[in-house]
């Protein structure tokens, strides 16, 4: 039998570090035109984070679902690279 972690097609976010970055998680506000997703975690979790790209910038953004509420906030927007920098911190632990 396969396990729930072994059919996952998507990374998990690892847990945080002790000395991780705090990232600025604020409320969805005005967004980029034409922003998508670029890459993301598994929705088998409660949170899922989505790496958001448009007009050469970019932000995270993290979904939290609570017994069928979802809160919805976004990172600060970085230009891409950087964003991706943060997206790897994120995935390892290194930031949150």
């Amino acid at each position: 039998m396969i396990g729930l972690e072994e059919e996952c097609v998507s990374p998990h976010v690892v847990m945080a570090q002790r000395n991780h970055v705090r990232l600025d998680w604020r409320r969805p506000y005005r967004t980029l035109e034409r922003v998508r997703p670029t890459a993301w975690t598994c929705a088998c979790r409660a949170t899922v984070y989505e790496l958001c790209e448009g007009g050469g910038r970019a932000f995270i953004r993290r979904t939290t679902q609570f017994d069928g509420d979802r809160q919805v906030d976004e990172s600060p927007r970085w230009p891409v690279n950087e964003a991706r920098v943060i997206w790897t911190a994120l995935l390892s632990g290194r930031a949150r």
